[in-house]
């Protein structure tokens, strides 16, 4: 069985890579297939997320052993077939590739192909650049407060910060709609 992906992003108009992979390939081959695609170094930690069709994270599957707690499965890239936890069209999910703020490709399974095989991963649809790698931090425009030394007992005590004053709204959505359905 074959898989077909659509990878896109949500900071650069009229990016797409849709790549093929058989279903029984690693997600770390889908991982070396989508950096080999945009032309990344294979240097940073990356993730993947298998969401919900809200784009809610559900399942993380890391590309290195991040926690061995018995509470929940843990996921690793190397050690998990695609066909392990994708099993339907349309899943969803999200490519983190800068953990630090959090950037990713959002991806969808388009197709399976039943009753075929394939040796290795292969780009089948390449349009536009994709985002730069990694974010220069001179690019935020962001204030950094000089940090005293001597902080006090009271230094952001629960007095100075109520969080039940601010609503889900405060804080924005990862992303608006759905960035599939015009393809």
């Amino acid at each position: 069985m074959v898989y077909r992906f659509i990878i896109l992003s949500d900071e650069v108009d009229h990016f797409r890579r849709d790549i093929t992979i058989d279903a029984d390939a690693s997600f770390y081959d889908l991982h070396e297939a989508i950096l080999d695609s945009v032309g990344f170094t294979k240097d940073q930690m990356t993730s993947f997320f298998i969401c919900d069709d809200d784009w809610n994270k559900r399942t993380e599957i890391t590309l290195v052993e991040m926690d061995a707690s018995a509470d929940e499965d843990n996921y690793v890239m190397d050690g998990t077939h695609l066909s392990d936890l994708l099993e339907e069209e349309r899943q969803k999910l999200l490519f983190v590739f800068e953990y630090l703020t959090e950037r990713c490709f959002f991806i969808e399974l388009r197709e399976i192909m039943p009753g075929k095989q394939q040796a290795k991963a292969e780009v089948v649809r390449s349009e536009g650049n994709p985002p730069a790698q990694t974010t220069v931090m001179e690019e935020f425009d962001v204030a950094v407060p000089a940090v005293n030394a001597a902080f006090d007992d009271d230094f952001l005590s629960d007095d100075e910060v109520n969080l039940d004053e601010y609503d889900e709204e405060d804080f924005g959505d990862l992303m608006e709609g759905n960035p599939f359905e015009n393809y």
